[in-house]
């Protein structure tokens, strides 16, 4: 048997409709995970779940805005529901914008930011660890807790000390979660991508500027894509990761070392 055979296993993916986390669906899916993933838009959702289905394993999509705890509640509800468990939570939705200075940020931007990464984050998670935590009592220890977190959470970054706080929430968070749990099969990772192409860099990023003065500084000389997480969640989810827990996953074509 495949060490990284995921066949019977269930993950539930936040925005997993594009970019990373439609990455690490597809690296899920060929493993034979079933996956379940949240987004915000029904086109995207959709268009999502005609591509991931052909890998096979079963896939199912939902409307979640992960801001809503009720929301969360329900649409976890009713994943668990359609697959019979979750073993994997894969909290990627993400939004941060680099447009105000920092002392003349808004504050319902502040607020948005943190709702979406950090208390979308925490809902999310709530739901998943109790699942897990009463599998375990049950007989059932094994669980997966994944933050998609940024090396803002550790670097300094202008006009996004919002976006930066919420990460570094994130990654303190993860860590709580990884000791806390470890006693019921369950383990917990940040994932800190570097630059990956996706609409949210697009409105961050002048390409001109970003290609003559990020480009340089990356070593692997490209932008991330979402296809490089897809093994990352495939280790993450499989029993060959059992003893490991608590790590920050920097995935940035050594751009943090460089």
């Amino acid at each position: 048997m495949c060490m990284f055979d995921l066949t019977g296993k269930v993950a539930l993916i936040t925005g997993g409709n594009s970019g990373i986390g439609m990455g690490m669906a597809e690296g899920l899916l060929q493993q034979g995970c079933e996956v379940a993933i949240w987004g915000t838009n029904a086109a995207k959702n959709d268009a999502a779940l005609e591509k991931l289905s052909a890998y096979g394993p079963k896939v199912t999509a939902r409307v979640c805005d992960v801001t809503d705890a009720a929301a969360v509640e329900s649409a976890f509800a009713q994943a668990v529901k359609d697959h019979g468990r979750i073993d994997g939570c894969f909290a990627n939705a993400g939004y941060g914008l680099q447009k105000t200075r920092f002392d003349e940020f808004p504050d319902e931007e502040w607020h948005r930011v943190l709702d979406i990464n950090l208390n979308g984050a925490f809902y999310v998670f709530r739901c998943a660890a109790k699942h897990m935590r009463e599998r375990a009592l049950a007989g059932d220890p094994f669980g997966r807790l994944v933050g998609t977190s940024s090396l803002a959470a550790v670097a300094g970054q202008p006009r996004g000390q919002h976006y930066a706080a919420s990460k570094g929430g994130l990654n303190a968070m993860i860590r709580s979660l990884a000791v806390e749990y470890a006693k019921h099969g369950v383990t917990a990772h940040s994932i800190m991508p570097g630059f990956v192409e996706s609409a949210l860099t697009k409105e961050n990023y002048d390409p001109q500027a970003f290609t003559e003065k990020v480009m340089p500084r990356i070593p692997a000389r490209r932008m991330g894509q979402g296809s490089d997480f897809a093994a990352i969640a495939a280790y993450i989810m499989s029993d060959a990761s059992s003893w490991h827990t608590g790590q920050d996953f920097v995935i940035d074509g050594g751009y943090w070392i460089f």
